[in-house]
């Protein structure tokens, strides 16, 4: 998990109607809040939604709807959400897109700030939503994830489980 936090990646620096200004590097965005896009992917199996239990250096310990990451640049050209989406499902859930039985479905992206109440870290994103249905349940690499919970929209709305700040806007769109 370390190594994958300690290297410098590039996001899209973005302004409130989602047009790239420019390219930010991952951890100054993060610590001073500023505009970048990013995805959450969520994922479903029979009925259910997966709802991963993060480990990581900004809203640790918080349950995300499936799991959220950013587009970065490779050589100058910013990742499509498609590739991007690939990477983090090999890199947090140790399947592909293979382990999927649909090509993940874009709902609709929006604006929001959080502020993570337990570090120095920002996330202030146009979040692009996506959600696929899983055709098993996967094994979470435990580098980025305490585990995960299988619950249904109405156990998620009654849960008490510290959900990301982002969940609440993702809710109303699933």
């Amino acid at each position: 998990m370390m190594e994958y936090y300690q290297k410098k990646l590039f996001l899209a620096e973005v302004d409130k109607d989602d047009n790239i200004v420019g390219k930010v590097e991952r951890w100054q965005a993060h610590k001073e809040g500023i505009l970048h896009r990013g995805f959450t992917a969520i994922l479903t199996y029979q009925n259910n939604y997966v709802l991963q239990h993060r480990k990581h250096l900004a809203f640790d310990g918080y349950f995300d709807l499936s799991f959220s990451s950013h587009q970065i640049y490779a050589h100058e050209v910013l990742q499509t959400d498609e590739d991007a989406i690939n990477e983090t499902l090999i890199r947090e859930w140790n399947i592909d897109l293979t382990g999927l039985k649909n090509i993940p479905k874009y709902l609709g992206k929006f604006y929001y700030k959080a502020k993570d109440p337990h570090s120095n870290f920002t996330e202030h994103e146009i979040d692009y939503i996506y959600q696929a249905e899983l055709k098993n349940l996967p094994t979470p690499n435990f580098d980025f994830a305490y585990g995960y919970s299988l619950m249904n929209k109405e156990q998620i709305l009654k849960s008490e489980l510290p959900l990301a700040p982002w969940i609440e806007e993702i809710i109303k769109m699933i």
